[in-house]
């Protein structure tokens, strides 16, 4: 019996997920994993495969990206290149400003989008009861090895799926800076690792100063397909 009602249980979900997909039973779309991601929506369990989705369909990411506010330009692809850069975008910012304009993938651009809104933003007004005006950042692209080894793997920045991160500035003009703030026991490092582990939700690899002294004055945020988050 037991048996049988395993098999019938297994065949609803299964019946299920195929009427969900074909469009037979209408689900709210936050709740069908076939529905575009909206950056903006609160995330849930199914954030992690959508963004996921991304990495393989270029359509279905440009159009989770434009549910954001980030401002974003095209780059010319270089498919000859030692390190080819193929559908890259170059991100000059959005509701928070950034040190400088960086390149990224458009998976990248969209796990930005996700922790600027949903993690860095909401910490900000949790730790200082202001938002954040500006990110500073090290740089994304960069076509090398990891840690600029002379052989070895290449890192995700030679793709553009990686992004560190210094330091912030509030909207009043106060800076937190990951190499100055993260040892202090305070609000500035209690705020940092806030966003540290915040990110981890929307990014597949964040590595903080925990990780590594290769990262005391960054995070590291990444759409590789590890799941590192330290």
């Amino acid at each position: 019996m037991g048996r049988w009602l395993f098999w019938g249980v297994l065949l609803a979900i299964a019946g299920g997920a195929v009427s969900v997909w074909r469009g037979w039973l209408e689900v709210p779309p936050q709740w069908n994993p076939w529905a575009p991601l909206d950056i903006k929506a609160a995330p849930n369990w199914l954030t992690g495969y959508k963004l996921m989705r991304l990495r393989s369909d270029p359509a279905l990411c440009e159009q989770a990206l434009s549910s954001s506010d980030l401002r974003v330009s095209p780059q010319a692809d270089s498919p000859g290149a030692k390190c080819p850069l193929v559908g890259a975008l170059r991100v000059q910012g959005g509701g928070v400003a950034l040190s400088s304009s960086f390149i990224a993938s458009c998976p990248l651009a969209v796990a930005y989008a996700m922790f600027e809104h949903h993690t860095l933003q909401p910490a900000a007004q949790s730790v200082y009861g202001q938002k954040i005006a500006r990110v500073d950042h090290l740089g994304s692209f960069a076509c090398r090895n990891v840690y600029s080894r002379e052989s070895g793997a290449l890192s995700r920045h030679a793709s553009a799926d990686a992004l560190d991160i210094a330091g912030f500035r509030l909207a009043g003009g106060r800076t937190i800076s990951v190499l100055r703030d993260w040892p202090k026991q305070n609000q500035d490092a209690e705020f940092l690792r806030q966003v540290r582990d915040g990110a981890c939700e929307s990014f597949s690899v964040v590595l903080s100063p925990d990780y590594n002294a290769a990262h005391r004055n960054h995070f590291h945020v990444d759409v590789g397909r590890w799941s590192v988050c330290r």
